[in-house]
Order: C-alpha cells, then sequence, then structure tokens
C-alpha cells in the first residue's frame, strides 16, 4: 500500500473516493478512528491509501481533478 494523499478535509477525502471507485482503483482510509484520541476536532489528517500497482494512475486521476497529492 502507498499513500496517495493526507488530509483534514474530509471533503477532499470523499470526493477522491468517489473519483477511484469510478476508475475502479481500490482505495482504503487510514487514520479514521484517530479522531478518537484528538477529540472529533479532526486535528489529526487521514490518509487515503492505494495498492502500489494502482499508485500512477491514482496520482493521475487526482491530478485530472487538481486535488493535490504532495506530502
Amino acid at each position: 500500500m502507498k499513500e496517495l494523499l493526507r488530509t483534514n478535509d474530509p471533503t477532499v477525502i470523499a470526493l477522491a473516493t468517489a473519483l477511484l471507485d469510478a476508475e475502479d482503483i481500490t482505495c482504503f482510509q487510514f487514520d479514521v478512528n484517530m479522531s478518537i484520541l484528538d477529540g472529533s476536532l479532526g486535528i489529526l489528517p487521514r490518509r487515503v491509501m492505494v495498492a502500489d500497482r494502482d499508485l500512477f494512475m491514482a496520482r493521475a486521476v487526482m491530478r485530472d481533478a487538481q486535488i493535490d497529492t504532495s506530502p
């Protein structure tokens, strides 16, 4: 698994997940339950992960949608 993007914004995660699903790229959200530690303030970022083989295409999809994937 490789990290595609990391963000605190739930709308970016929802959009990225929908775009990847539309392209049949399986993705996973990591750190979803970390909000328990930060009191549901959204301080800790969530990560969207994809399989190694899908990383190139996933980055292309994010670039087309103008979603920043830089660390």
